[in-house]
């Protein structure tokens, strides 16, 4: 039991929470993947079983590097804004060098768990990793960062659809896009509590650079091009009613998420980001899932 402050720390330092976010378009993607290899192959439940734990590690692992190499770069930023100054790096609750260790075992696992699954997947990984890893570089070079963040997100529904087929297709890739701009559209907003910080350290971000009212403009044609991805896979996959009862709460979710904020009212982003998000990306999974298994 004394190892289990040390988890909690390494818990913080990831935001491991946010995992609700990524997770359930992933297992929208394996679902998707099951499906396609129903027809074509001998259902193996275990071997499906196997491949289901390797891609929740590789979204664990992969998540997990990222998050932890964003806090390792950003440690000095975070330390000078009064928003992130009690993270665990500038608090001194984790080292430096403690969490750059974490970021390689972290990395070293994901591709590790990627052989395991198949070799289009470990020759991926490092494409994979580069983009995670990356983005948190962007901040400081362009105000796109945003959507950095959610093409990395994205490559989770496509990775997990490779996970089982081994082989590219269209329905996931429209998922992958509307969840890159519904990823991209929130974190326009989230970072809009950092606009004036962001703008004394010559950071880029979206905010920074055309303000809180624009860039809620912004936010909002993303989330207008996810809602319509995911029409647009519902008539293309020719999916039932509990799709398109996904689909309407999800949509639903991202309109109430604008109605809490405002550019004169920025007080309730955390509900807006947490709790909108979190509900519309598990409430969309189950109905789709549901869907495929279901209501085929």
């Amino acid at each position: 039991m004394k190892f289990l402050p040390y988890i909690q720390h390494y818990l913080r330092l990831i935001k491991f929470t946010h995992t609700i976010f990524a997770m359930p378009f992933a297992l929208i993607g394996f679902s998707l993947g099951i499906q396609d290899q129903l027809g074509s192959t001998n259902p193996s439940l275990l071997g499906w079983g196997w491949t289901l734990f390797w891609v929740i590690l590789c979204m664990v692992f992969a998540r997990s590097a990222a998050m932890g190499f964003n806090r390792y770069l950003d440690r000095n930023i975070d330390a000078l804004n009064p928003r992130t100054a009690s993270r665990e790096i500038p608090a001194g609750v984790i080292g430096a060098g403690q969490a750059l260790r974490f970021v390689i075992l972290n990395a070293l696992l994901f591709m590790t768990s990627a052989w395991m699954i198949n070799r289009l997947c470990f020759y991926l990984s490092p494409v994979a990793l580069a983009v995670i890893l990356g983005y948190s570089y962007t901040k400081r070079f362009t105000a796109l960062c945003h959507l950095v963040l959610g093409v990395g997100l994205s490559l989770s529904v496509i990775g997990a659809y490779l996970a089982v087929t081994g082989r590219f297709e269209l329905l996931p890739m429209i998922f992958s896009v509307a969840f890159f701009t519904w990823v991209a559209g929130f974190d326009i907003l989230y970072a809009l509590q950092d606009e004036s910080f962001d703008r004394e350290q010559r950071l880029r971000s979206i905010p920074a650079w055309l303000g809180t009212r624009r860039s809620l403009r912004v936010s909002s044609a993303l989330h207008f091009f996810t809602i319509a991805a995911l029409f647009f896979a519902g008539i293309w996959a020719d999916f039932g009613y509990l799709y398109w009862i996904g689909a309407l709460l999800f949509s639903g979710l991202l309109i109430y998420q604008h109605a809490l904020v405002s550019a004169i009212d920025l007080s309730r982003i955390n509900l807006a980001f947490m709790t909108a998000n979190g509900l519309a990306s598990v409430a969309f999974s189950i109905f789709v899932i549901l869907e495929i298994f279901i209501h085929p």
